[in-house]
C-alpha cells in the first residue's frame, strides 16, 4: 500500500506539515510505503481552464504537476493536509485541486488508475472544531466526485504558531491512527 501525504501549507515544519506527517508515521509502521510532497516547494501554475485535458487527460502545461499526478496515480491513498485560510484551503492546495480537472473524462468520468483513498489533515487557527464543518463538508464530497473514496480527516484547531501542534497528543494519536488504518 503506497501512501502519498501532500501538504499545502506555505509554512515550512509547521502544524499542517506536522499533522501530515504524523499520520504518514502511522502509516508507515503498519507497513505503507510512504512519501511526502510539499506543494510550496513545487512549481505548479495556475489552471488555465483550456479543457484541453478533458479530451485527452494529459495537462498542456508542463511544471511539477506532472511528477505530482503521475505520483497520485501510483498511490493507493492520499492524505492531503491544508492550513484554513480565509474559511478555504490555502491557494497552495487549491492550485493543486484545480489542476486535478484532468481526472475528469468529458463524461465526467474519473481517470484514476483504480480505487483510491483520500483522506484530510487540516489545521486552524480557530479553536471552534465546528466552525468550517461546512467547507470541510463541501472538500468531502468534491473529492468522490473526482473518483476518490473518503478514509478520514484530522483537525486540529488553535494551531496559529508553528509549535502549537505539537501541544495537542490527542490530536497527533488520531493522526497517528488514521494513517496505521489508511495502510491496511
Amino acid at each position: 500500500m503506497k501512501i502519498l501525504g501532500i501538504d499545502g501549507s506555505p509554512r515550512k515544519d509547521g502544524n499542517t506539515e506536522k499533522l501530515v506527517r504524523r499520520i504518514l508515521a502511522g502509516a508507515e509502521a503498519a507497513g505503507g510505503r510512504i512519501e511526502f510532497l510539499k506543494l510550496a516547494d513545487l512549481t505548479i501554475d495556475y489552471c488555465m481552464g483550456c479543457g484541453a485535458c478533458r479530451a485527452t487527460g494529459d495537462c498542456v502545461m508542463h511544471d511539477d504537476m506532472d511528477r505530482v499526478y503521475d505520483t497520485l496515480q501510483q498511490s493507493d491513498v492520499i492524505v492531503l493536509g491544508s492550513p484554513v485560510y480565509a474559511w478555504q484551503v490555502s491557494g497552495n492546495t487549491k492550485v493543486f485541486m484545480d489542476r486535478l480537472c484532468r481526472v475528469l473524462t468529458p463524461q465526467y468520468e474519473s481517470r484514476l488508475n483504480g480505487p483510491k483513498k483520500i483522506a484530510f489533515a487540516y489545521t486552524q487557527g480557530n479553536p471552534d472544531a465546528e466552525k468550517f464543518k461546512p467547507y470541510f463538508d463541501y472538500q468531502e464530497k468534491l473529492f468522490p466526485f473526482l473518483g476518490f473514496t473518503l478514509a478520514g480527516r484530522v483537525q486540529a484547531t488553535g494551531t496559529r504558531a508553528k509549535e502549537d501542534i505539537l501541544a495537542q497528543q490527542e490530536t497527533l494519536d488520531r493522526a497517528y491512527s488514521l494513517g496505521q488504518k489508511l495502510a491496511v
